[in-house]
């Protein structure tokens, strides 16, 4: 076995083997500091945080950055779309004061800095892979590779998740060995057979088209349930108790984070 084998092997997740917390701050701290910036995950983290999601699209020379929107004007002080400029145009981007003047000149992250972060912390993070429309198997593949390498070593790989089935197969393609969970917002008939096709290690729901039934049924099938976007705690308790084993909040000063 050569040393990136053994990497590779000692990094593997599968159902029955799943290392991340059950409580996972979206966006960071989702509304409670700008999205997808470090202040916001600073600020999960300060809260008991360990875990935390985050969009990634590319810049105009393809670097991946933490951006959900498929254009810059919501979240910074840029206009367009977000690979109508280059990283260097990005980095100069104000994405704090949009939020409250006291996140002034935050900058816009990229995923190396992200990875510095998160693993010099041990935290654990869920990359959604967000493709501009049009770029969907460049960005899954792009973002794979670089989460392979910026990861490469870490005691726990990123789970990468995509609503883009054709991001994710990228992904599978190009890292296979890091694992993938595929979001849907409904469940069509076919959902466990598109989950094995995949090749993936768990469903990222729609807390809205979740039961106990459905969680059983996954599990039953080998895989493990993740829900988004879970901001009532009397909701989150009865997702729980059913098995939930991922729970996406933006209400992370709401809801306790457990292991």
């Amino acid at each position: 076995m050569t040393d990136d084998q053994a990497t590779r092997s000692s990094q593997a997740v599968t159902a029955e083997s799943w290392p991340y917390p059950r409580h996972i701050a979206h966006r960071g701290a989702g509304k409670l500091a700008p999205e997808n910036t470090l202040a916001a995950f600073r600020h999960g983290a300060s809260l008991g945080y360990r875990m935390f999601e985050f969009d990634v699209k590319l810049t105009a020379d393809g670097k991946p950055v933490l951006m959900h929107d498929a254009t810059l004007d919501r979240t910074t002080s840029g206009r367009g779309r977000v690979d109508g400029l280059t990283l260097g145009e990005v980095a100069q981007l104000d994405a704090g004061s949009w939020h409250s003047t006291t996140y002034a000149g935050e900058p816009v992250p990229t995923l190396a800095a992200i990875a510095r972060y998160t693993c010099a912390n041990g935290y654990c993070i869920n990359i959604e892979i967000k493709p501009v429309p049009g770029r969907e198997t460049l960005t899954g593949a792009a973002v794979a590779l670089d989460a392979q390498s910026l990861w490469r070593g870490a005691p726990v790989p990123p789970l990468l998740s995509s609503f883009s089935e054709e991001a994710l197969a990228a992904a599978r393609r190009v890292a296979p060995e890091l694992p993938r969970a595929l979001l849907l917002d409904k469940l069509p008939v076919d959902w466990l057979d598109r989950l094995r096709e995949l090749e993936c290690v768990a469903l990222d729901a729609n807390h809205r088209v979740l039961g106990a039934k459905i969680i059983a049924e996954a599990h039953a099938a080998g895989f493990r349930v993740l829900s988004y976007t879970v901001n009532d705690p009397e909701r989150a308790a009865q997702l729980l108790e059913w098995g939930l084993d991922g729970l996406i909040t933006d209400a992370v000063d709401l809801i306790v984070p457990v292991s």
